[in-house]
């Protein structure tokens, strides 16, 4: 009988271990009701990418609701910090005249959301990545593919501050454990 009963409780404590470990999320503290965007820095040879990035960001947290913007870092909880670290614009179809046609336009920035009170990291993205494929709008009637329109690289750069604002603020808000970079082999040097 003994053994019958040792048999079942090696059985369960067995079954047990085999569950799926579930990590809980890890959400924004309390405490953390304002935040201040410290000015973005570029350090591309683009001119003037982080003024509408800045924008973009400060319009995805206006929109959302859920934190309150602060203009001091004295006034804030938390503080976000951002640089755009990449800027690459690839050239992937060409015309017969080795024209380009269709580019990809891949932006890599550095995240990092600091808890001001505790003077803590809470997390911290050294590659978050926005690729956005287009053709050009000067190319676009000459399309022998049947792609649709194209556009500029403008609008391709105002779709991917779009994608990177949404990213940061989920990030931010609803869970800052998880990953979303892009692997440093995968960044271009």
């Amino acid at each position: 009988m003994k053994k019958l009963l040792l048999m079942f409780l090696f059985t369960v404590l067995l079954s047990s271990c085999a569950a799926q470990y579930d990590p809980a999320p890890q959400i924004l503290p309390d405490y953390i009701k304002n935040i201040y965007i410290r000015p973005i820095l570029n350090n591309t040879n683009q001119f003037g990418l982080e003024a509408k990035f800045m924008n973009a960001v400060v319009d995805e947290f206006l929109s959302d609701g859920r934190l309150s913007l602060v203009n001091t870092e004295s006034e804030a909880n938390g503080a976000l910090s951002v640089t755009i670290k990449k800027y690459i614009l690839q050239p992937l179809t060409y015309d017969v005249n080795m024209v380009a046609e269709q580019y990809k336009l891949w932006i890599i920035v550095s995240v990092s959301f600091i808890d001001i009170e505790n003077n803590v990291t809470l997390w911290t993205e050294p590659n978050m990545e926005a690729i956005q494929i287009y053709r050009d709008i000067t190319r676009s009637s000459q399309n022998s593919y049947g792609l649709g329109e194209g556009m500029s690289e403008e609008e391709a750069r105002a779709i991917i501050w779009e994608k990177l604002s949404r990213d940061i603020v989920k990030r931010t808000i609803k869970g800052f454990g998880s990953v979303t970079s892009v692997s440093e082999r995968k960044v271009p040097s």
